[in-house]
């Protein structure tokens, strides 16, 4: 099934797994050592991942550079410090004045080239350390705005205070800040609820396999 030479695997990466988790579990089952992914899926995200073993780990960066595009939701009224569930939501909001012609107007506005400041708890290397190892200790965590595409971002179903999305962007695009910043614009505050990536460039979410799937085909093409 996976040649040595190196081979993509498409994988449904599942809640609370990080990126890593993911290449060290398939490090044991494939017996293999050089195995990488092209684009960190955050914990509480799930979705597409992929994942190049062998030779095919020289083309990571060309995987990671693919058009990116993600479902989910967030919830409006209240905020948290890692823009996502990682961390407790404040107490809630009256967001009754908050429209549904609101919502959709505020999304509206962040179709195009924008400036996003990316999570204090993100894995951005800051000063030798990951941007979320010092957040969660609670140091101050500085780091610089940059510029992002979104291509498409369409609000699917409105359900006070939960909102339904999907979003088509470049690479380096934060989901999490995109909901921090809807939730700013609307003057309510809000945080991702729910994360799904579906698709990076050609490749998408329904031929991927699951971990177990891999398991079983390894133990199939090794009996």
């Amino acid at each position: 099934m996976l040649p040595q030479e190196g081979s993509v695997l498409i994988i449904n990466k599942p809640i609370e797994w990080t990126s890593f988790d993911v290449v060290n579990k398939l490090r044991r089952i494939l017996k293999m050592k050089k195995i990488g992914h092209a684009g960190t899926l955050d914990p509480l995200a799930t979705g597409l991942l992929i994942i190049c073993t062998g030779k095919m780990t020289k083309r990571i960066d060309e995987y990671q550079g693919m058009e990116k595009e993600y479902t989910g939701t967030f919830t409006l009224g209240q905020t948290t410090p890692s823009y996502d569930l990682e961390t407790t939501p404040s107490a809630p909001i009256d967001i009754s004045g908050v429209t549904n012609s609101d919502i959709l107007q505020a999304a509206k506005t962040f179709i195009g080239i924008i400036s996003q400041m990316p999570p204090a708890h993100s894995s951005i290397w800051v000063n030798g350390k990951r941007a979320y190892e010092l957040a969660r200790k609670g140091k101050e965590v500085e780091l610089k705005a940059r510029e992002v595409e979104i291509k498409e971002f369409e609000i699917t179903a409105i359900e006070k205070p939960v909102v339904r999305f999907r979003v088509v962007c470049s690479k380096g695009t934060y989901i999490r800040s995109l909901a921090h910043d809807m939730g700013a614009r609307l003057g309510v505050g809000a945080y991702l609820s729910e994360l799904c990536r579906t698709r990076i460039g050609i490749f998408k979410l329904e031929d991927a396999l699951t971990l177990d799937d891999v398991q079983k085909q390894y133990m199939v093409a090794n009996a």
